[in-house]
């Protein structure tokens, strides 16, 4: 597969007009902005560098978020989707990536996070149908229940994906699927539905499990397996995309990061 570029990979060190350069640069067809970065450096003067850089947007990151304590909070929920897709739009981006969200401050109603989640994303379909906007949900694995995402795996985001129809999909990241011993059923299952295939490995021991993620083959997750599954499904888009949280690599100057993961992109992934 090609290689495509989280902007989370770098963040510490890059901005988002550094990552577009870095990626031209270093022969890295493909990137994958968060909202953060896209804000500080404005849409529409990304969307012209990354086009005059020839690069593919493989993924927005994020929307979602959908869960609040108050109907004013779920609101604003939606109308930042709606903006999320815009932007997606505007960078040509073939998917955006949904972090459905969590509990609300204070709740321990997972059945009516999970319900607030299902609601947002009809709210926002129409907009995103109309966008041409892929909607992609991302399962998270089952610690982030509480805090980022009540949507925990491939089976559930693709319930959701049969619900919501036509323009909606998942994105896979071996990080939160790769325990799941339903795996290969729901790749299967999801097909050309597969909207992206993010990649990184999964240290052991770990010191944090939010932000101790290693490059791929640093750690236990066999990434070859399920990128055979994602391809043998269906999977078109032919990019793996590097999304790596990691104190440890934040730390590291970029200038030796993006070598090193192509060089692993082709070994390891």
């Amino acid at each position: 597969m090609e290689l495509s570029l989280n902007t989370v990979t770098v963040k510490e060190k890059w901005g988002l007009a550094d990552c577009i350069e870095g990626c031209a640069r270093h022969g890295i067809p493909g990137i994958a902005p968060w909202r953060d970065v896209l804000h500080a450096m404005g849409v529409e003067a990304a969307a012209r560098q990354i086009r005059d850089a020839g690069l593919t947007v493989t993924g927005l990151c994020r929307g979602g978020m959908f869960p609040a304590a108050d109907a004013a909070g779920r609101a604003a929920a939606i109308e930042d989707n709606r903006r999320a897709i815009a932007e997606a739009h505007a960078l040509g981006a073939r998917c955006l990536v949904m972090v459905c969200g969590g509990l609300p401050p204070g709740s321990k109603d997972l059945p009516g996070a999970r319900a607030q989640v299902r609601d947002g994303l009809h709210a926002i379909m129409a907009d995103a149908r109309a966008a041409g906007v892929t909607i992609a949900l991302e399962p998270l694995h089952p610690m982030t229940c509480a805090d980022r995402s009540v949507l925990s795996t491939l089976g559930q985001a693709l319930d959701l994906c049969d619900e919501l129809g036509e323009g909606t999909g998942v994105a896979l990241d071996v990080y939160h699927v790769w325990w799941d011993p339903d795996l290969a059923r729901q790749v299967a299952r999801a097909g050309s539905r597969i909207a992206a295939f993010h990649v990184c490995d999964w240290k052991a021991p770990t010191t944090d499990l939010v932000f101790d993620r290693g490059i791929p083959g640093e750690g236990v997750i066999d990434i070859p397996a399920i990128r055979a599954m994602v391809v043998e499904a269906g999977y078109s888009g032919n990019y793996a995309e590097v999304e790596i949280l990691s104190k440890v690599w934040w730390a590291r100057d970029p200038e030796e990061v993006l070598p090193l993961l192509k060089e692993r992109n082709l070994s390891a992934v």
